[in-house]
This record gives C-alpha cells, structure tokens and sequence, in this order.
C-alpha cells in the first residue's frame, strides 16, 4: 500500500529537541519533492521546510529558520525533520509529504502535484 507514516512526535519543555521521521512505503521518495507542514487549531496548515524533487533546492519558513533541518535518505525511503530549541509556537501537528514540485510563497514552501499526506505527528512544546 502507498503510505506515508510520521513518528518522533512527543512532549518537550522549550529549548528542547526532536526529530521526526517519515518512512515511505509503496513508492520511492528518490525522484518526489518531499516536505513537511506544521497546522494548529483553527488554522491551515504551514509549510516548514521542503526540498525539491532533484534534492537541489531546500525552503525553510521564516519562524524554522536555523532552528529546523529537514533532510532525506534515500536508502531507506525516509525523510527526517530536526527540530532544535523548540519554542510553545511550534506545538501542532506535523505532517510529511510528496509531490511533483516546491515553490516559495510568503515566507514558506508550497508542494504541487501532492502524491501522499501522512496523517501527522503531534508535537507540544510546554513548560
């Protein structure tokens, strides 16, 4: 079966770290733009951080910034989000996927052509 799967997500006090993961299973990750999107209540979601299809190009959102690193391994059909000095702002739910291409839009990536959405990871960041 197609399928994206998040996992890492959890509850840590702010300044803290987390890496989340997304494993691929049905199809290859190699030739697809890969991305992750952060959504809290009452709002849509947010591109954080997106490279392209040719692993040439990498987005990061304004408020990821230094903060967040997304990379991908080919290998083993995943894709990783490192999250250091998270802040209470970056609680919600982190979603990965893929698709055809990536573009800037006010200060965060947008994927066209989505193939797959994971069904998210929960992040809380609290004191």
């Amino acid at each position: 079966q197609v399928d994206l799967v998040e996992s890492g997500g959890g509850l840590v006090q702010p300044g803290e770290s987390l890496r989340l993961s997304c494993l691929a299973s049905g199809f290859s990750l190699d030739s697809y733009a890969i991305g992750w999107f952060h959504q809290t209540p009452g709002k849509d979601r947010e591109g954080v951080s997106c490279i392209s299809s040719d692993h040439g190009t990498t987005i990061y959102s304004e408020s990821t910034k230094g903060r967040f690193t997304v990379s991908r391994d080919s290998e083993m059909n995943m894709m990783y989000l490192q999250m250091n000095n998270l802040k209470p702002e970056d609680t919600g739910l982190y979603f990965c996927a893929a698709g055809i291409t990536i573009r800037e839009v006010q200060g965060s990536c947008v994927i066209n052509g989505l193939y797959r959405w994971g069904r998210g990871a929960q992040v809380t960041v609290s004191s």
